[in-house]
């Protein structure tokens, strides 16, 4: 029996997923599948299946056209929450449960059919990587599912309101000091200590501040 082909398109510059799925069973031991992660979307057509994540390069219709499904996960309760970091904008909305869903790529931004939904179960204390590690764990979930069931899945049209949310900046991690902690407490951990640590200003100068759990 023939295997479908599955390539995880992924953007060198936005990589946090990868490791997760190395160390997934979706990489590791998969004998369904002719699986392989590219990060060129040049070089990807004639798939059967491409999972699109985090992926920042602008893909036209004819990448659409040239493989026979593209897939993109988006947390948010589509078409509601629509465009950039999903994730951490409900968090600063004070979210507890985040949609996921597994959508098909078109060439307009996350307007595709929906073909999966799954969430993500916040405590309110998790801090940035375990914010991530849970957006992995439930995107390898709803990505490992999709292919048990595959050819055979349903589609969904999005219906309501669109809402969107714009790209953050590494601005976006302004903490104003005359805010309690508590007040600002979403907004300090959602914020990556490596990458966009959150910071302040007093009397000028600015401040970096970190945060860890104990």
């Amino acid at each position: 029996m023939k295997k479908n082909n599955v390539t995880f398109l992924l953007d060198k510059n936005n990589n946090w997923i990868e490791l997760f799925l190395l160390n997934s069973n979706l990489i590791k031991g998969n004998d369904e599948y002719n699986i392989r992660i590219s990060h060129n979307h040049q070089e990807v057509q004639r798939q059967d299946i491409v999972f699109i994540l985090g992926y920042t390069k602008i893909l036209n219709d004819a990448f659409i056209k040239s493989n026979k499904l593209n897939l993109v996960i988006h947390e948010s309760a589509l078409p509601k929450g629509k465009g950039f970091a999903p994730v951490q904008w409900q968090i600063l909305e004070g979210a507890k449960f985040i949609p996921v869903c597994l959508i098909e790529a078109t060439s307009e931004v996350d307007s595709g059919d929906i073909i999966y939904k799954h969430k993500i179960e916040l405590s309110g204390f998790e801090l940035y990587e375990e914010i991530r590690e849970k957006q992995a764990e439930a995107t390898i979930k709803i990505i490992s599912e999709f292919l048990k069931i595959y050819p055979d899945f349903n589609r969904e049209k999005q219906s309501g309101l669109d809402s969107f949310y714009r790209k953050r900046g590494i601005n976006d991690g302004e903490l104003d000091i005359d805010k309690s902690i508590k007040q600002q407490f979403n907004l300090l951990r959602i914020g990556n200590n490596e990458g966009w640590p959150s910071f302040f200003y007093y009397e000028g100068k600015k401040y970096l501040l970190k945060i860890y759990s104990e």
